[in-house]
């Protein structure tokens, strides 16, 4: 794998920029975003599981060994995404699929001028409100969104929305944080 940093980048831009191109030119937007959707979760999966990262660092594997297991471990994703995968393994880059995901989705903004908000909230969002954040994003972004929608009780109530690193959290369950704290430090009690 590349160490030197400008050679990281240009190869993790090149590997981002070959997957959305082939994703776009596939199946235009929608493979686009399953890609990216697939691309988390071979960026989990890769950072989760240890045997996964132990066997496809084993220096006694040969790339074709390294390919056909990848091959197997990541049966049915997008063919775009599948190849990519498979030249990574060949050249022993998958250590950069989460800095490749982060690309992808910043390229996704440049070339097709779409944002992609994830949106997280207690119950699924019905459509009116769908509609609202949807508008809302698209003005404060000035670009056409696209959203993600997530569905975590544990938020309590309120929303989390995040798009291109930044992150906005109205969750209720932060703000209970946030008061515990303030009130921590101001009287010294303990909620």
């Amino acid at each position: 794998m590349p160490t030197n940093r400008l050679v990281v980048k240009e190869t993790v831009d090149t590997y981002a920029s070959v997957l959305l191109d082939a994703a776009n030119a596939a199946g235009g937007q929608d493979a686009v975003l399953e890609v990216r959707d697939q691309l988390e979760v071979v960026t989990k999966a890769l950072r989760s599981n240890v045997d996964l990262e132990v066997a496809l660092a084993e220096e006694a594997y040969t790339p074709e060994q390294r390919e056909t297991l990848v091959r197997n471990v990541f049966a049915g994703m997008n063919p775009a995404l599948a190849e990519t995968l498979l030249v990574m393994a060949e050249r022993d880059d998958l250590g950069l699929a989460g800095r490749i995901y982060r690309a992808y989705d910043e390229q996704i903004e440049e070339k097709l001028g779409v944002a992609v908000v994830d949106v997280t909230t207690v119950v699924e969002l019905d459509d009116a409100l769908r509609e609202t954040i949807s508008n809302k994003a698209a003005q404060d972004l000035g670009k056409q969104v696209v959203l993600r929608e997530h569905v975590d009780k544990s938020i309590l109530g309120g929303i989390i929305m995040s798009v291109s690193g930044r992150r906005i959290d109205a969750s209720i369950a932060t703000q209970l944080d946030t008061a515990r704290t303030v009130l921590k430090t101001t009287d010294g009690g303990e909620c």
